[in-house]
């Protein structure tokens, strides 16, 4: 377990400007700084949160989530985004950031905990089986040509 850390959410532009290159790691898409902060301010709208892992005062690592119901879990966490820097990946960050998020829902009386990972992505998918999270479906996506895009 990486000692030095801290974990907490980004409430400042600097700090969310400081997470882009990071995010950017999972999210290769994100094209620059300002698309991205107006991603994220469009997200915060609907509730979304993002926990930053902290090391030497740098962002090392990611957990964007939100707060959501629906007739299949209740009220749930769903995660959108974990990422720790690739130099650090099985440094015990992903757990720490996947823990924090995970304390979320406990705390606002969620009935689940939920993400979603690409099923090419072996490896992300034994971690979240080692974290105690299980598969129970497939995530089905058509893409809208006339839909906005970020």
């Amino acid at each position: 377990m990486p000692s030095q850390v801290e974990i907490r959410h980004i409430e400042s532009d600097a700090d969310l400007d400081a997470s882009f290159s990071v995010m950017k790691e999972l999210r290769p898409h994100l094209n620059d700084r300002a698309t991205y902060s107006a991603q994220v301010a469009r997200q915060r709208a609907q509730g979304y949160r993002l926990l930053a892992a902290w090391r030497d005062g740098a962002i090392v690592g990611l957990a964007g989530y939100r707060l959501q119901d629906n007739l299949l879990y209740g009220r749930f966490i769903y995660v959108d985004d974990l990422v720790v820097t690739a130099s650090l990946h099985r440094s015990g960050f992903g757990e720490r950031l996947l823990q924090a998020a995970r304390q979320q829902a406990i705390a606002l009386h969620c009935r689940h905990f939920v993400l979603d990972t690409g099923l090419h992505m072996a490896l992300a998918q034994r971690f979240y089986f080692r974290q105690g999270l299980l598969a129970k479906g497939m995530h089905f996506v058509e893409a809208l040509t006339q839909g906005t895009t970020a």
